[in-house]
């Protein structure tokens, strides 16, 4: 079976396997004049990722470009591996995101304090970038792939501050990393688009997340290429569901801290997961998806973590 799907005449997606889950994170290649990959995933997906450079005939060598949305490790942890075994390729990042890639001893030191002994399987080694492989893209800043293919960069913060959407004129497509949500490809099979906003901690802002939306929006696309799975032409339903989606997340988190405003953190986490969860329970009982459905086990992990984001972020606008 491939290790890869593809989109269409010139993008593909590699499944990387994050948590070991089929469909969770994916890393596009785009096959023009100048082969680029958006995203890494960590380090344990790099495996795949060469794998499917494999199935495609492309050779490690002929790489240039590799660019990562933000820093996020099940976006970009395992940019430094990959970058050894592309020797030629330069690492496109936000402005925000670079010395952190440089040095990434910040990164760790979070992720190890949040998954604790888990962190070497997810996501070691997290290997650092010398500066001088380093391509840093401000909004509306561009990259040149091929003679018909700039790529355009815009900040697109909500997610995370060190976030950059990438937009691609050849497909009318752009690829928005975790800005504009989640998708659910589990769904896919029952005929049920989903897609949440991804608020984990701890840069979430809901205004920001909006704007970013709207600039999107903008451009009147025809392709979202998702980090959380896959491309979706529903584009009118991803925009339609994030903005149904961003106020309950955001009241979850009000209710919260009103009802009960003594609660430490990890009482108000769990108290805005099961809110969300019974929504999202709800939204899918109506389409008629069983409770035994695999999509159940990635969104309470998923919410769970967002729910992280949503305390943190009323923490600090309290």
């Amino acid at each position: 079976m491939a290790n890869y799907t593809q989109l269409n005449e010139r993008i593909f997606v590699i499944d990387t396997h994050d948590l070991g889950r089929e469909a969770r994170t994916g890393s596009y290649i785009i096959k023009d004049e100048k082969i680029t990959i958006v995203e890494t995933s960590a380090s344990p997906s790099i495996p795949f990722i060469l794998e499917g450079l494999k199935e495609l005939e492309i050779d490690k060598n002929d790489v240039e470009f590799i660019i990562v949305t933000h820093i996020h490790l099940d976006h970009a942890g395992g940019a430094g591996l990959l970058l050894e075994h592309c020797p030629n390729a330069k690492l496109v990042v936000h402005p925000k995101g670079a010395r952190h890639l440089a040095d990434p001893s910040r990164l760790i030191a979070g992720a190890r304090a949040v998954y604790g002994e888990s962190f070497d399987a997810l996501f070691d080694p997290i290997l650092p970038i010398a500066k001088e492989k380093l391509i840093v893209k401000n909004d509306q800043e561009v990259l040149a792939i091929g003679p018909n293919c700039t790529l355009v960069f815009l900040d697109t913060p909500g997610h995370a501050n060190h976030h950059f959407s990438i937009y691609d004129p050849v497909s009318n497509g752009i690829f928005t990393g975790d800005t504009i949500g989640i998708y659910y490809h589990e769904l896919a099979k029952d005929g049920i688009d989903l897609f949440l906003p991804s608020t984990s901690p701890n840069q979430f802002r809901p205004d920001k997340m909006i704007t970013s939306v709207e600039k999107i929006k903008a451009l009147d696309v025809s392709a979202v290429y998702f980090g959380h799975y896959g491309m979706s032409t529903n584009v009118k339903e991803v925009f339609t569901q994030l903005k149904h989606w961003l106020p309950i997340f955001v009241n979850a988190g009000k209710q919260s801290f009103e009802e009960t405003p003594n609660a430490s953190p990890t009482q108000h986490k769990d108290t805005i997961r099961d809110i969300l969860f019974k929504k999202v329970s709800s939204y899918l009982d109506e389409r008629e998806i069983p409770r035994n459905h695999e999509v159940y086990e990635i969104i309470g992990l998923d919410l769970d973590i967002c729910a992280m984001g949503i305390v943190d972020y009323m923490n600090k606008t309290k």
